[in-house]
């Protein structure tokens, strides 16, 4: 999975974060599609400014509570013989990641066969070839990843994944202004999905505890296991 983490632009020197400026996004649907719009819409996603919501709105999304709590469990079974026998890494091969042990994962139980294909339904609706193996990072809690974009040679326009065992916050921002960021919550069992530009265009990267904050509020980190899918590129 090395060239899917290939870092294309890091940004070392980013502008400060200006939480007075945060705005949910609220308009664009991409939270509680499943029928409950009335539960909190829009407090899973904000930014440093409109501007900034506005070149990201329709193409990032989180889905709360995409899995069950038994869900949740069966994939965990399903995956932590492999993950056990991997060490944690604190030098990832290019720097995007540190605290961290993958692996990769084609032949799944029917039940964890079951969620992957409901995150394909809906990661990735058109259908098209998607990357065959599905990608199992676990970071430790003291793991983070830095601002990075994921392979434009072998990836193609959408990354899904699944949160397991904690929430975390992903920031995105801009490779064009990095005074344009969008934070993203992602609570544990939840699903998110970036699309477009958004993919393209910002950087995106999961925060180590001690900086882990959403909209002023403290988000605790704890070991985080995600499974991502990917399509192939166009």
């Amino acid at each position: 999975m090395r060239h899917l983490f290939t870092v294309i632009k890091r940004l070392s020197n980013k502008a400060p974060l200006r939480a007075h400026v945060l705005r949910p996004l609220k308009a664009s649907g991409l939270v509680w599609e499943s029928g409950r719009a009335g539960d909190g819409a829009g407090r899973l996603v904000c930014g440093s400014s409109p501007g900034a919501l506005d070149k990201v709105r329709g193409q990032v999304e989180v889905r709360e509570e995409f899995i069950s709590e038994a869900e949740e469990s069966a994939l965990l079974q399903e995956l932590e013989p492999r993950l056990r026998k991997k060490r944690y890494e604190f030098d990832h091969w290019d720097d995007a990641i540190h605290g961290y042990r993958e692996t990769e994962r084609v032949q799944w139980s029917p039940a964890g066969g079951a969620v992957l294909d409901r995150v394909r339904g809906v990661a990735f609706p058109g259908g098209g070839p998607l990357l065959g193996p599905v990608h199992v990072l676990d970071l430790d809690k003291t793991g983070y990843i830095k601002p990075h974009v994921d392979s434009v040679k072998f990836c193609g326009s959408t990354i899904a994944g699944l949160s397991l065992l904690s929430d975390s916050v992903m920031r995105l921002v801009s490779q064009q202004d990095a005074a344009d960021w969008v934070d993203l919550l992602l609570p544990r069992r939840s699903l998110y999905i970036i699309r477009g530009s958004a993919r393209y265009d910002f950087t995106h990267e999961i925060l180590r505890d001690e900086e882990s904050v959403f909209g002023g509020l403290r988000v605790p980190r704890q070991r985080r296991v995600t499974v991502i899918c990917r399509n192939l590129p166009a």
